[in-house]
């Protein structure tokens, strides 16, 4: 099998290289040689081949891990430890030793890598506080830090043996139990789906109810009723890929051949995205996505099943790849060439009843919970619309008293202006009454008459009795020189 593709790849090349000197020929004939001054002809930059692009794991310091295993492989005495050292000894951290015999770049670069995840996983805790509303609060970040154990929170500075020990145990963990969440993650998916089925179903009449059963009964048996589907990894799995998506002949079936045209890395080993894959041709059987009854959730848990299935049966170290020898041997095994029939998802629930009730008491406890805190809300809602209501009468009374008072201030009217008696102050008005009452008096014009005229201490008095009438004090003046003293003592006695 191996010359027959070697003779095509030959015959093509020969084939291109005719056209060639075909073409070079024609433009030759067509115009006319010119020399070239070749000095200042620049020849195409030979662009270097990208390394492919590495898959992500998944794990949320995916990027710090890849970067760390690119920048390592770049050192020669690492990468050949690193493809000569045993998966289980790499467990143990015999690799990690290996980073002292790094070059001085790598350990350079290395130490920049880390500074920056610690940055990183400290700004994710600031945005998390930030997030509870903890403003306030003094962050530890070297205690929230020792959650992340893929590092040395304690040297956040320098990579060193511990770190790269760390990375290596806590990414083959983590990644042992993604696809244990990813499972879990899936059988809430379909437990919720339904529960809202049974949701919908509360809500119809008798008779909607029932079309709406047999509507998703019919549905069911339409997803059922596919073409049979391969076991995943077995002989006939392998030679229908190898005959649809290769374009190959599947009596020219060739395991070694067949792992070099996927491993599409070129690095020897079958990776987790290169295994699932190889599934797509048995998945397009079972799954549309134009097609009402087929999910692509489903599908894509369908795929999980099937590379999870291969590994078990195929990666013998567990280091979740699976190299070119790996493979061979499972391909001389039973169960590549007569294996057993693969039971869908539609054969295999993803959930059973017991676990199917719980997940609905806990969804009814997570309801009454919210509503708790929706009526807790809706009186804390009312209460701030109340005291808005109240800072609005409060505002609007403030408001109108600022409006009287500027009125008052525009309608006031100036003070009458005072009169001054020696010893005293007399108002105007009083004044003007007394002047008033005076002339009010009946007097008679009598010209053949004289008047007599009244003694000082006459009109004195006259005065005080007047004053004296309107509440005033009394006055001295006019008085004879040692009245004032005995005027004085009358008003000290009792």
């Amino acid at each position: 099998m191996r010359s027959v593709i070697h003779n095509k790849m030959c015959w093509s090349r020969a084939l291109v290289t005719g056209l060639a000197l075909v073409l070079v020929q024609l433009l030759c004939l067509e115009g006319v040689p010119i020399s070239i001054d070749k000095t200042k002809v620049k020849e195409p930059e030979k662009t270097p081949e990208e390394p492919p692009a590495s898959v992500d794991t998944g794990l949320h310091y995916d990027r710090y891990l890849r970067e760390v295993i690119d920048f390592l492989e770049k050192d020669q005495h690492f990468r050949e430890k690193l493809h000569n050292t045993d998966m289980e000894d790499i467990k143990q951290g015999k690799l990690a030793k290996e980073l002292d015999f790094v070059s001085h770049h790598v350990r350079t670069k290395l130490d920049e890598l880390k500074r920056q995840e610690v940055n990183r996983l400290r700004t994710l805790i600031k945005a998390k506080q930030d997030l509870e509303g903890g403003n306030d609060i003094a962050v530890d970040h070297q205690a929230l830090l020792k959650q992340f154990e893929y590092l040395n929170h304690m040297n956040p500075h320098t990579f060193e043996v511990d770190d790269l020990d760390r990375l290596i145990r806590s990414a083959t963990k983590d990644l042992e139990n993604y696809d244990k969440e990813r499972h879990d993650e899936f059988k809430r998916y379909e437990m919720m789906k339904e529960h809202d089925r049974r949701e919908h179903l509360k809500t119809l009449d008798e008779d909607d109810r029932k079309k709406e059963e047999e509507h998703y009964e019919e549905m069911r048996k339409k997803h059922a009723d596919h073409p049979k589907v391969n076991h995943p990894g077995s002989q006939n799995q392998l030679k229908e890929v190898w005959e649809e998506a290769d374009g190959l002949d599947p009596e020219d079936f060739d395991p070694k051949t067949f792992f070099n045209l996927h491993d599409t890395n070129g690095d020897g080993f079958f990776d987790e995205q290169e295994l699932e894959a190889l599934f797509t041709k048995e998945l397009e059987k079972i799954y549309d996505p134009t097609n009402e009854e087929d999910d692509m959730v489903e599908m894509e848990e369908e795929r999980l099943r099937m590379r999870e299935h291969v590994m078990n049966e195929v990666d013998s170290n567990k280091d979740r790849l699976v190299s070119l020898d790996e493979f061979l041997v499972a391909t001389k095994k039973k169960e590549f060439l007569e294996p057993d029939s693969w039971e869908t998802l539609e054969q295999n629930q993803a959930y059973t009843d017991e676990e199917m009730r719980e997940f609905e008491e806990h969804l009814a406890q997570q309801e009454q919970d919210l509503n708790l805190k929706a009526v807790d809300l809706q009186k804390q809602r009312d209460e701030l619309e109340r005291q808005q209501e109240q800072l609005n009468a409060q505002k609007i009374e403030l408001q109108q008293a600022v409006e009287h008072m500027e009125r008052l201030k525009s309608q006031k009217v100036e003070p009458p202006p005072e009169v001054h008696v020696e010893g005293n102050i007399i108002p105007e008005e009083h004044d003007n009454q007394l002047h008033f009452e005076q002339e009010a008096q009946p007097q008679e014009h009598q010209p053949a008459q004289q008047v007599p005229q009244d003694t000082p201490q006459e009109h004195h008095e006259q005065q005080n009795q007047v004053l004296d009438q309107h509440g005033l004090p009394q006055t001295h003046q006019d008085l004879p020189p040692g009245h004032h003293e005995a005027a004085q003592g009358e008003h000290n006695l009792p």
